[in-house]
């Protein structure tokens, strides 16, 4: 009899255990979504100029600067970006755009004017570098929280915000990395830092929101950095002349526009 109760006693353990478990991870979806949300889904739809600085380990820059159009048609779901480049001299008038389909792969395309080339870029180069950056192209519309597992491994404070500290693994292979940590801010719910990590536990990438504000009554990273460890360079991007709900159309997202940019929009 004694047997019996502690066997039901650590059964009924396991199972607490478990149920907590559950929770938890639950609980770290929750937020990796609202996360996901507030940095990459803000609003219908807006457009900014932005700045790109590209810094390598001896201290040399490269500047690209671009406008850049986005479109959500559901909060987490379907999603469009345009991006025209507009200098250097180099990368003027290259177009890319993204149709961003959570439940599958996202459509991507360049428009190459100097050969005048409109190149799909295929599901595979997610992790590739976006002209040149720190940044990957999946960094650019966001990789979505359904893609990995999520568990909270701590609530603390980030210099002087209140964070919880989330551990992201992929679900299925993935070059990018093998675990992400990321500091989410518990007001706002936007990444404040993301520790990308290989195979080995070696830390690769990190990224930090430098310079959030507040725009049209939404909290905005207008300043961000993505430094690549193993390379010691970094990118910085700042987002200025931002707008939300300007009414931008799903016709825009098209190959029309590829090579021809939408001048009520992007002058």
């Amino acid at each position: 009899m004694k047997f019996q109760k502690t066997t039901m006693l650590m059964i009924l353990i396991v199972m607490i255990s478990g149920q907590w478990t559950y929770a938890g991870d639950n609980q770290a979806m929750e937020i990796m979504k609202k996360s996901h949300l507030s940095m990459f889904y803000a609003a219908d739809d807006g457009i900014a100029e932005v700045k790109m600085t590209i810094t390598n380990s001896r201290g040399k820059e490269r500047i690209r600067e671009f406008a850049m159009l986005r479109l959500d048609l559901e909060d987490g779901g379907k999603q469009m970006y345009y991006t025209y480049f507009r200098k250097p001299h180099d990368v003027s008038r290259l177009t890319f755009m993204v149709h961003k389909m959570p439940e599958a792969s996202d459509n991507r395309w360049l428009y190459v004017p100097a050969v005048d080339l409109v190149k799909r870029i295929s599901a595979d180069d997610k992790g590739s570098s976006f002209v040149g950056s720190d940044f990957t192209y999946e960094d650019v519309s966001g990789r979505h929280w359904s893609e990995d597992n999520h568990k909270i491994l701590k609530e603390d404070k980030l210099g002087d915000n209140d964070v919880y500290i989330i551990e992201s693994t992929p679900i299925e292979k993935y070059k990018g990395f093998a675990k992400k940590i990321s500091y989410v801010d518990k007001g706002h719910f936007l990444p404040l830092k993301e520790e990308y990590y290989d195979k080995k536990n070696e830390l690769i990438r990190v990224f930090t929101a430098e310079k959030i504000e507040e725009i049209n009554g939404i909290i905005t990273p207008t300043i961000r950095k993505m430094e690549n460890v193993k390379k010691k360079q970094y990118t910085m991007v700042e987002f200025t002349e931002i707008k939300f709900n300007i009414g931008v159309g799903e016709d825009i997202f098209s190959e029309r526009y590829l090579k021809n940019p939408p001048r009520n929009f992007i002058k």
